[in-house]
This record gives structure tokens, C-alpha cells and sequence, in this order.
């Protein structure tokens, strides 16, 4: 299926649904989005935006960010969550040539992870609560620190690792048309402009998924310890899974 959904000003919103969960329960559509950044939204998009039904928008951005490029427009009908992970600032001269950019990304997400665990636990609180969806996250590009959250949403829901890469991975169809924007509009995010910029490289996902969980006994062994309850995952997966 085509996942992508073609706003005017947003390139990479996706849908999440149909993936395979637990108890061979599919993930149900029109309920968990992502995208790049929703800022950029204007009145050509508003009717599809609202056709989608979405109840809840988390911007997954530092503050700094949303003051510099704007949040997703003031529509009535959903709430706005800035829930930032912390994580290091990434720096071109970090990244090594011979390490490659799948394993410079896991790298990465294995930092938000870590650092980030916090807020990640209070984004995936949010998406569990009925009332809160159909809910779309996002951050800048909606490849990285969207790409961590949703593979860690999907792990929960029980999706295959290998499908979670893939549904990563996704983001390298939408990458010309998110980097000819930031080019023209924003050249400061791809002044110097690296290998890891926009790929999405299915082994990066794969590699972060193996570690995290390797490090933790499995990934809602890492979500539990950090505060998310039971009760929480128990409603995700009523909430994203077909009955």
C-alpha cells in the first residue's frame, strides 16, 4: 500500500497502519501518523489535515526549533504536545566515513534512547490515552527522533523488527523533496550538509532495535524501567491494534 499522505507543505506524512502486531492483530489505520515537520501547513492542507481526524499532534523538536521554524498550525480540533527527548546536539565532524551512516545512526538513536528516555516514555503516554487519537508525531525531517519513536511504539504493538526497519526506511522516497525545501528555506539545517542528512538506511533501525534490546532484555523492559506502567502498554495496543 501507499502510505504516504500528500499534503501541499509536509513531505513526509505517513500512516502506520496494517503492519502485523501481536496475536497476528494488525495495526488499525488512520490512527498513528508521522511526519516532518507540520509547521509549514497551510490553508491548501487544511481540509485533508481535518479529514484526517487527528486529535493529538506531538512535536517532538527542542522549543528552540519551534520558535525558529514554527508549529503545526493553531486549528480547532487537536492538541498540541511539544515533548522533546533530550539528546546530544549532532555535529558533521562526528561523523566517521568508514563507520558508515547505518551504524553513525544507531549510534544516535541509541543516544536519544538513553538520554531521551524520559520524554519518549511521556510521547508514548500520550499516544495510549483513546482520547488522544488519531494522533501524527513528528520533529523536523520525520526521520530520526520520529523514526525512534515510532519504532518503539510499533515494537510495543508487537511489529516485526524487520518491518519496523522497512517502514523506516520509507523516508528515503520522501528525502528529495524534504531536502530541495530545506534548501531553499532553510540552507542553515544543510549547510554542511552530510551523508546521514536524510538516509534511512533499514539497517540503522535494525541495529538500534538489536542493541536497545540487547542492553535491556527487550525493548518494553527498557520502557518499563523508565516509567512506562502496564497499564500504559495495555492501552496502546487496545487503543493501535485491530481487535
Amino acid at each position: 500500500m501507499n502510505r504516504l499522505i500528500e499534503f501541499e507543505s509536509a513531505f513526509n506524512f505517513r500512516d502506520t497502519g496494517g503492519y502485523l502486531g501481536l496475536d497476528g492483530r494488525a495495526v488499525r489505520h488512520g490512527r498513528l501518523f508521522r511526519s516532518d515537520a507540520l509547521g509549514r501547513l497551510g490553508e491548501a492542507d487544511r481540509p485533508l489535515f481535518e479529514s484526517l481526524g487527528i486529535r493529538a499532534v506531538i512535536d517532538l523538536r527542542r522549543p528552540t526549533e519551534v520558535s525558529a521554524q514554527g508549529r503545526a498550525p493553531e486549528w480547532p480540533g487537536f492538541t498540541w504536545h511539544n515533548i522533546a527527548p533530550d539528546h546530544p546536539e549532532w555535529h558533521p565532524g562526528d561523523y566517521d566515513p568508514d563507520e558508515g551512516v547505518a551504524r553513525f545512526l544507531a549510534r544516535r538513536y541509541l543516544e536519544i534512547a538513553t538520554q531521551g528516555v524520559a520524554g519518549i516514555v511521556k510521547v508514548i503516554g500520550v499516544i495510549a490515552e483513546p482520547e488522544g487519537t488519531p494522533v501524527v508525531v513528528h520533529c523536523l525531517a520525520g526521520k530520526d527522533r520520529t523514526g525512534v519513536v515510532i519504532a518503539l511504539v510499533l515494537s510495543l504493538l508487537g511489529v516485526e523488527p524487520e518491518q519496523i526497519a522497512a517502514d523506516y526506511a520509507l523516508t528515503n522516497d520522501t528525502a528529495v523533496r524534504v531536502l530541495a525545501h530545506l534548501r531553499a528555506e532553510e540552507p542553515e539545517v544543510v549547510a554542511r550538509e552530510q551523508p546521514y542528512a536524510l538516509h534511512t538506511p533499514s539497517e540503522a533501525m535494525e541495529l538500534f532495535l538489536s542493541e536497545l534490546a540487547e542492553r535491556h532484555g527487550s525493548i518494553e523492559a527498557y520502557l518499563v524501567g523508565a516509567g512506562l506502567t502496564y497499564d500504559q502498554i495495555t492501552a496502546l495496543r487496545d487503543n493501535l491494534l485491530e481487535p
